[in-house]
């Protein structure tokens, strides 16, 4: 199964990609601390503080690969996403890639998804607001976004 292209869009509007020029035309990421104190690069792929810079289209190879995992993750943990339309899946495949497989794994979300309880999955969803102890306005506007797709 293919990443939905909503997810794709989602984690890119979301995890940004924080650019530097060097040698005044060469565009490349560095490694940055995320508002939830963790190392990334490109498109919130983690990363040791010493990665170096890597190029937008390096940027899209790990974002692919980490939303594989994702979808993989997500389809394992909620197997019925499969048969949902797409924005569902797109929603918890950009949760899951955001918040890690572990989360999902544990959550009351993924009970609610699995029961197909979508009005309170989304109000689960929008309980994840939380980075580095407090709340963060990108994760509220981020969830919400995701919340709205459950809706479909």
């Amino acid at each position: 199964m293919d990443v939905p292209q909503a997810a794709i869009e989602l984690a890119k509007r979301f995890e940004g990609f924080e650019r530097k020029v060097k040698r005044g035309v060469e565009i490349t990421a560095v490694p940055y601390i995320c508002p939830a104190g963790f190392w990334t690069i490109g498109y919130g792929h983690l990363c040791d503080p010493k990665h170096p810079p890597i190029s937008d289209a390096e940027a899209e190879v790990y974002l692919a690969r980490d939303l594989q995992t994702a979808l993989v993750a997500t389809l394992r943990y909620c197997p019925v996403l499969t048969t949902e339309p797409e924005g569902r899946l797109a929603a918890i495949v950009d949760f899951t890639f955001n918040l890690g497989a572990g989360r999902l794994q544990t959550s009351t979300l993924k009970r609610r998804i699995n029961q197909r309880d979508w009005a309170v999955a989304g109000q689960e969803m929008r309980r994840w607001v939380y980075g580095g102890g407090k709340v963060l306005p990108g994760l509220v506007v981020r969830r919400e976004a995701e919340a709205n797709l459950l809706r479909l």
